[in-house]
């Protein structure tokens, strides 16, 4: 087993970016509670700790805090943003509310660079997310660099392994982050680099099998990246004992279905099943506009869809998703997490109580990137591996406002426009998503000597590592032109097309 590093969760929407990157690094990382023991820490043999951003201060009454045993354990730790605060309030330092809150890029320069920062430049641009800082250090601990309203924004006491930084450097957007995170694993945990994607599908095969046993399980596959994967580990660890369902629900791509059938007869030896329940979901989403109502609304017309799926193959005990992490963490509550909601994914949350099928997602801890890397390692071909994202709930978030036949027929033709002409140019492969959006507003427009008034189609195209932030796509003119022209001219009952510009934060990929 390779040697772990822990990174205990105090409700950073990051903290799952953390645990990633150290694995880029080839060091297994495990995801604890903000209060696990440090005994049991101690226990599962950790040969290093992390302690997570978070949104609430130290001082605040429902304050996440952890077992201060954990600095008597003799293993280094390092904190990050609220995890320094932690570090500094514990061993006897001072946070308080800074009076310029610092969030987005910043700057750093190190004054001293001690392990933590070796072999890094002096000056790095950084990602902050903090309003509280450390305005008094514990004894032992000097400052390592200084950020533009912190004089703490790198802390060390290099004699007990103990190491801080006011930043987040598991974003992209801060400079040589990762170099800082194999620094900490590597210069000062010793861990060994020996974790790789082979270990995963090793370790997931097993508990897979362990905890399917002799039972059916039964998934739902969408033809996307997740679900094909989650199927292609499934049907690698239990064969035969799996069969996969496709729901048509009326919310898919332009000739989707014909797509997923023609694609799985092909590449894959899987029981599959074709369901078409277009009628039923559309009918209940007749009328609603609420993204999070159509979400639930989807979501539990899939439970439903499957639930009787199961007289067909004549019984299953497990029901297998596709679920990412980043799912997980957007949908988390903060009952259960200090982590803030953002929005609920249709395969997120558990199963009804009525349900007897228990639920099993091999892939919940990973990222996309990461996803296609176990599908890659497993065989599946590029079309399946390097196909972008889709969401679930499919065209149904991607019809702003009330869903109608008129309007997927009119959201997928303008979709297939532009998938053609990503695929024709080759920035398909380059960027993360790209999509079209149907927006619920009528436009004045001039075709030949006439007026029409038609609908408005939003293009979001973006770049992205693992989805947590993303930046739009800056494609080149004459091809955004060529997209436009051909949507307008092509597809009825549009007359203008928008480009989004926004990035992730402040909003998310898709728009519901």
């Amino acid at each position: 087993m390779a040697q772990t590093i822990a990174v205990l969760d105090f409700g950073s929407q990051l903290t799952q970016v953390i645990a990633r990157r150290i694995r880029e690094c080839q060091v297994y990382s495990k995801i604890y509670h903000f209060s696990t023991p440090a005994a049991k820490l101690r226990e599962e043999g950790v040969v290093g700790i992390i302690l997570s951003g978070g949104p609430q201060s130290v001082y605040a009454k429902t304050a996440p805090h952890p077992d201060p045993e954990i600095f008597q354990l003799g293993v280094p730790v390092l904190g990050i943003c609220y995890g320094v605060q932690l570090m500094g309030h514990f061993l006897g330092g001072t946070v308080a509310h800074s009076k310029a809150r610092e969030y987005g890029h910043g700057h750093l320069t190190i004054r001293k660079p001690g392990k933590l920062f070796a072999g890094l430049p002096r000056k790095l641009r950084i990602w902050n997310s903090h309003g509280d800082k450390l305005t008094k250090l514990p004894a032992g601990f000097t400052a390592t660099a200084v950020s533009d309203n912190s004089p703490f924004a790198g802390i060390e006491d290099a004699k007990r392994g103990f190491y801080g930084i006011q930043f987040h450097p598991e974003v992209f957007h801060t400079e040589r982050g990762v170099d800082m995170i194999r620094n900490f694993l590597v210069g000062v945990c010793q861990a060994k680099q020996d974790w790789t994607t082979k270990d995963f599908i090793a370790h997931a095969v097993a508990d897979i099998r362990a905890k399917v046993g002799k039972s059916r399980v039964l998934l739902g596959l969408s033809g996307g990246v997740d679900s094909s994967v989650a199927a292609a580990l499934l049907h690698r660890a239990i064969g035969k004992q799996l069969t996969c369902v496709f729901v048509d629900n009326g919310l898919l791509r332009k000739d989707e279905r014909a797509y997923v059938e023609a694609l799985y007869q092909r590449n894959f030896k899987i029981d599959l099943r074709v369901v078409d329940a277009s009628p039923l979901f559309l009918r209940r989403l007749k009328g609603v506009t609420e993204p999070e109502t159509k979400r639930k609304i989807i979501g539990r017309t899939f439970v439903e869809v499957f639930e009787q799926s199961l007289k067909s193959i004549g019984g299953a005990e497990f029901l297998g998703q596709g679920t990412l992490y980043p799912d997980v963490i957007e949908s988390v509550s903060i009952a259960g997490n200090p982590a803030s909601l953002i929005k609920t994914h249709h395969n997120v949350g558990g199963l009804p109580a009525r349900m007897k099928l228990r639920l099993i997602e091999p892939l919940r801890e990973l990222f996309k990137d990461e996803v296609r890397l176990v599908g890659a390692a497993l065989g599946l071909p590029k079309e399946v591996v390097w196909r972008q994202p889709f969401p679930g709930p499919g065209l149904g978030v991607r019809v702003m406002g009330d869903i109608t036949a008129g309007k997927l027929e009119i959201l997928r033709n303008a979709d297939a426009v532009l998938q053609d002409e990503m695929m024709q140019s080759g920035y398909y492969w380059k960027v993360w998503q790209s999509f079209a959006v149907f927006l619920p507003v009528k436009t004045v427009g001039v075709f030949g000597d006439e007026r029409t008034y038609d609908y408005v189609i939003a293009l979001r195209i973006v770049e992205s590592i693992d989805a947590m932030t993303a930046d739009w796509a800056k494609l080149p003119h004459d091809l955004l032109q060529k997209i436009s022209s051909r949507i307008t001219n092509e597809v009825r009952g549009v007359s203008r097309v928008v480009l989004d510009i926004s990035s992730k934060p402040p909003a998310t990929i898709e728009w519901e």
